[in-house]
């Protein structure tokens, strides 16, 4: 083979790698712009305040976690690993299933509420379209069931009858659920006990199991896989 052949192979096999790369470029890049959320499912609008929000990935692929989520290492207790069932007989669920129940509160389903249980400095950094915050020592209780001033009795009695939708029979002193909304709860993530707690709090008071939602993952998986998030 003379050398004028030779480089003219190498000159080719050039071309053809080269059209390989771009090949390769060209779908990343339209990867990333066609960053769908699931087959077929590409954004869901959202109410969130008054105002409609695309809740869709992000289509930066160079995208990481926000600072807040990047810690690997938190001390247990309390920030344990939870369980994948937070109480026989409330259902887990996952960021499609939010999505789903956001599609019908946007709807105009009121029996439905997506609840940040955070405190409100984490809500600041970033929530779910559509949640509304309860911070969980709002509706939480000791480990005997009684709270450590009477306001914070108050204060779950206000939640429960004003947002939650119950209905209180002080003749009997007990509370009425057949109303009461759905509630989906979630907090940080699978290392965070707050939505957990209050899911017990209500299950305690004999709130409607089939009634109560656990989104496990939390805002750490939900800006994981790169959903919108909103800020007050």
């Amino acid at each position: 083979m003379t050398n004028a052949t030779t480089r003219t192979a190498l000159q080719r096999q050039t071309l053809r790698l080269g059209a390989t790369v771009c090949g390769l470029l060209a779908a990343g890049l339209a990867w990333g712009a066609d960053n769908m959320i699931a087959p077929g499912l590409e954004s869901v609008e959202v109410a969130h305040d008054g105002e409609m929000v695309v809740v869709q990935r992000g289509h930066n692929l160079d995208a990481t976690l926000p600072e807040a989520f990047q810690k690997t290492e938190r001390g247990c207790p309390p920030f344990c690993v939870q369980p994948m069932q937070a109480l026989p007989g409330i259902d887990t669920v996952g960021e499609l299933e939010v999505l789903q129940y956001l599609e019908r509160m946007t709807a105009g389903d009121e029996r439905i509420m997506l609840i940040d249980s955070r405190t409100p400095d984490w809500v600041m950094r970033g929530t779910i379209p559509g949640a509304v915050n309860v911070p969980w020592n709002k509706i939480n209780t000791d480990a005997a069931g009684t709270f450590e001033t009477p306001g914070e009795a108050d204060t779950l009695v206000q939640i429960l009858a004003d947002q939650f939708g119950a209905d209180y029979d002080a003749g009997s002193d007990k509370w009425d659920f057949s109303e009461a909304k759905t509630l989906i709860l979630f907090c940080n993530g699978i290392w965070c006990p707050q939505s957990t707690a209050n899911l017990r709090t209500l299950a305690d008071m004999g709130y409607p199991l089939h009634k109560l939602k656990w989104y496990r993952g939390g805002m750490q998986d939900w800006v994981s896989v790169g959903l919108t998030t909103v800020k007050p």
